[in-house]
C-alpha cells in the first residue's frame, strides 16, 4: 500500500468532519487513529537454524552441525553425516505479551498467541566422487512466524470531547524456504558447503496478513451530540526470493572444531494487497466508503554471519558457543512509488536509526551410554543465549535458556527440547505515541525424528 493510498480514507474522513454541521466533532492531528502498518515479526527476528538437538544446546550449533539440520546452521557440517537419513522436526510455541501504555494505562493488559508447525524436513544422501566425500540434501525450513493478536481500548477526554477507542489487531502468516544443500570434504579436516534457499510457494504459501479494526464512540459535550467512526482494514503481503547459505567446518584436532556461516542478503518481491472500509455516523447524517489497492514492492533482507566453536572434553561431553551478527540497518522496504523506509520503525531511511544485532549462544551436551553394548544413547542438553531484536535507537534485549534430551536406538534418533525466551520493557518502537512497551515471554517446544538408512 502506498502512502497516498494509506492516507486516502483519512483525508476523506477529515473532509467530512470539517463540514459545518459537524465542525464540533472534528479531530485534531494528535487524535489520529493508531495504525500498525509496519512489518511485525513477533518471533525472534534473527535468522537461525532448526532442530530439537540444536535448540536443546541453546542453538549454539554452528561448529557442531552434525545432523541434517546443518543445512540451516552451517552447510559445511553436512559432511559429518555418514549415512543417508530422513529427518522431520515439529514445533509448538506459546507467546505471552504483557502490554503497557504509559499514556493510556487503561489499555494495558496481557495478550497471548500459540501455534504449531512443521519446523524442518530433510532428506540427505552422502556419496563419493573424484575421491572426495560429498553429500546432498533437500530441506524444508520454517523461518519466521508472524502470529500476533491484540485488543485494547483507549478512553480520551477533553473539555469538549469524550471518546472511547476500541482496537482489534491481528496478524498471521509465516515465511519458509525450500533448500538444496551440497557439501564437499576439501581436506580431511576441512569441509565446505552451501544451501540454495528458495522462498517460494512450493509447499506452503509465503505470506503475512494484518487485520485492523477500530471503533470510536464519543460525545461532543458542547453540542450534546453523539458520533461514531468505524474503520476496517486488511493488508496482505506475498513474499518470494532467493538466497544462499555458505559454511565452513574445520576440525582442528580430535577435540576442537571451528565453524563459520554466512547467509547472503537478497531482495524479495512483495505483492501488497490492501482493503479498507470506513463509516462515520452523526445525528444528522451517515457517510461510508471503501478503498482497495494492489502494488508490487520490494524488501531488502540483510546479510547475516556467525562463527562457532565446539570443544569435546570427552567422548561424552561437548561444549559449544556461537556469536552471530545480522545487519538490520540494511533491512529496507521500497514501495510502488520508490520510497524507501525501514520496516522496523516505519520511518524513511534517512531518519531511521536501527543497529545490527549480535546473538551470543552457549550450549552443552552430555551422553549417557553403555560402551560395552552401545544399544542406546541418552543425551542431556542445555544452553543459554542472548538474542536481541532490532529496534529503533538500540536493539531490544531478549534472553533465554533451553533444555533437551532424547534417545538413540539403532538407526532411530528421537529428540525433544524446550526453550524459554523473554524480554522486558521491549517493543517501544511499535506505538511510540502511546508510550508503549511490553514484557514478552515465549515458550517453544521442538520434537524431532531422524531415521538413518
Amino acid at each position: 500500500m502506498t502512502h497516498k493510498q494509506i492516507l486516502t480514507p483519512w483525508l476523506f474522513l477529515l473532509i467530512v468532519l470539517l463540514l459545518p454541521d459537524c465542525l464540533a466533532m472534528a479531530q485534531t492531528p494528535e487524535d489520529e487513529p493508531d495504525v500498525i502498518e509496519r512489518i511485525e515479526i513477533p518471533s525472534s527476528f534473527n535468522p537461525v537454524g532448526s532442530g530439537a538437538r540444536a535448540l536443546g544446546m541453546g542453538s549454539a550449533f554452528i561448529a557442531v552441525a552434525d545432523d541434517a539440520t546443518a543445512a540451516s546452521w552451517n552447510p559445511g557440517g553436512l559432511i559429518q553425516l555418514g549415512r543417508p537419513e530422513v529427518s522431520v522436526v515439529g514445533e509448538f510455541f506459546h507467546r505471552d505479551e504483557d502490554n503497557h501504555f504509559g499514556a493510556n494505562p487503561e489499555a494495558s493488559g496481557g495478550q497471548s498467541v500459540k501455534d504449531a508447525n512443521i519446523n524442518y524436513f530433510s532428506i540427505s544422501h552422502p556419496f563419493s566422487l573424484f575421491k572426495r566425500n560429498m553429500i546432498v540434501s533437500l530441506n524444508y525450513q520454517h523461518l519466521f512466524d508472524f502470529n500476533r493478536e491484540w485488543g485494547f481500548s483507549f478512553l480520551e477526554r477533553s473539555e469538549r470531547l469524550s471518546q472511547l477507542r476500541d482496537f482489534d489487531y491481528s496478524q498471521k502468516g509465516n515465511l519458509h524456504a525450500i533448500g538444496l544443500a551440497y557439501c564437499i570434504q576439501a581436506t580431511p579436516s576441512l569441509s565446505f558447503g552451501f544451501t540454495l534457499n528458495f522462498w517460494e510457494d512450493w509447499l506452503k504459501e509465503n505470506y503475512w496478513e494484518q487485520t485492523r479494526q477500530q471503533k470510536i464512540k464519543g460525545i461532543d459535550h458542547l453540542e450534546n451530540a453523539l458520533f461514531t467512526h468505524e474503520i476496517d482494514s486488511r493488508s496482505r503481503y506475498s513474499f518470494s526470493g532467493f538466497n544462499l547459505n555458505m559454511g565452513l567446518l574445520w576440525t582442528a584436532n580430535d577435540w576442537l572444531t571451528l565453524g563459520a556461516v554466512l547467509k547472503t542478503p537478497f531482495t524479495a518481491d512483495l505483492r501488497h494487497e490492501a482493503w479498507t472500509e470506513y463509516v462515520s455516523r452523526y445525528p444528522t447524517y451517515e457517510s461510508a466508503g471503501s478503498d482497495t489497492s494492489s502494488d508490487n514492492e520490494t524488501l531488502d533482507m540483510p546479510i547475516s554471519y556467525g562463527i562457532g566453536v565446539a570443544y569435546r572434553l570427552s567422548d561424552r561431553l561437548t561444549l559449544s558457543a556461537d556469536v552471530y551478527r545480522t545487519e538490520w540497518q540494511d533491512f529496507l522496504l521500497q514501495d510502488a512509488e520508490g520510497r524507501r523506509t525501514c520496516p522496523i520503525s516505519d520511518r524513511p531511511v534517512e531518519e531511521s536509526d536501527v543497529d545490527p544485532t549480535h546473538q551470543v549462544r552457549v550450549g552443552a551436551e552430555y551422553l549417557f551410554y553403555d560402551p560395552a553394548t552401545s544399544k542406546y544413547v541418552i543425551p542431556i542438553r542445555c544452553g543459554i543465549f542472548y538474542d536481541p531484536a532490532p529496534a529503533e535507537g538500540s536493539p531490544d534485549d531478549f534472553y533465554g535458556f533451553s533444555l533437551g534430551t532424547g534417545i538413540v536406538v539403532g538407526r532411530f534418533v528421537f529428540d525433544i527440547a524446550y526453550q524459554y525466551r523473554h524480554g522486558d520493557d521491549v517493543g517501544g518502537y511499535i506505538l511510540q505515541n502511546r508510550e508503549f512497551s511490553q514484557d514478552v515471554k515465549e515458550h517453544t517446544l521442538y520434537s524431532s525424528v531422524i531415521i538413518h538408512f
